[in-house]
């Protein structure tokens, strides 16, 4: 039996990882990594690439089309480093973690998947697609605008589950569609992604990813929703 205030042996994420990330917020330069880098390795990067070799089996039960792939490079553990390119805040490391268990056949971060984000300020799961091209965003507002009826079962679904559709929104209706339009707010949606918060203590809880999955498991009719829309097996 664990000792009272210490947390189960077959957790994943320990108090240690908000930590670095909170010391990592306070010293965000390369130096500082640099020199904490085998705690990063230990309290951040180890702990994120187990928690996805244990939620590949089940990820896969949720679809064979969705990756969870343990790499430290490549794989389902996103980059600490930021692109920093065209923004105004240049530190070099986020402070975050992301996971993202995305589809196949998608080629970056904006192909339709699930999402677990780690922050001091917040963690919450994710599901959906954030960010599509202009391609994709028309196919998935001609979808919603042809088969109503699906996506709002997908949304009745997330409601129940404590999900909640986030991102950004055209603040005119798109193009094409009129401003009467019933599903006007959903047409304009520029990210279609479902969010649930994550409490510290789920995150640090044994058996997260079990919790996970049940979570990801009410998302199943948005995700399948999308990629119909895209023409994507799933």
């Amino acid at each position: 039996m664990p000792q009272a205030g210490t947390q189960p042996s077959n957790t994943f994420f320990k108090p240690e990882c908000l930590d670095f990330l909170a010391k990592l917020q306070a010293n965000n330069n390369r130096d500082w990594f640099k020199t904490n880098q085998a705690q990063y390795e230990a309290q951040v990067r180890t702990p994120a690439l187990r928690f996805i070799e244990a939620m590949a089996p089940q990820v896969n039960q949720l679809s064979p089309r969705l990756t969870a792939v343990a790499k430290k490079v490549g794989g389902s553990l996103m980059r600490p480093q930021r692109d920093a390119r065209f923004s105004h805040d240049k530190t070099p490391y986020k402070i975050n973690v992301g996971i993202q268990f995305r589809h196949f056949q998608g080629k970056d971060v904006h192909a339709p998947g699930l999402y677990l984000h780690i922050a001091n300020e917040g963690c919450f799961l994710g599901a959906g697609i954030w960010h599509p091209d202009s391609k994709a965003l028309n196919q998935i507002r001609s979808c919603i605008d042809d088969n109503p009826n699906a996506y709002k079962q997908a949304l009745v679904q997330l409601s129940k589950a404590g999900f909640a559709m986030q991102g950004d929104s055209l603040i005119r209706p798109p193009k094409g569609f009129d401003k009467t339009h019933p599903m006007l707010e959903e047409l304009k949606r520029k990210d279609f992604i479902a969010i649930k918060p994550v409490s510290k203590e789920q995150l640090l809880s044994q058996h997260f990813d079990t919790w996970c999955t049940e979570q990801f498991l009410q998302t199943n009719k948005l995700m399948s929703y999308l990629c119909f829309a895209l023409e994507l097996d799933y």
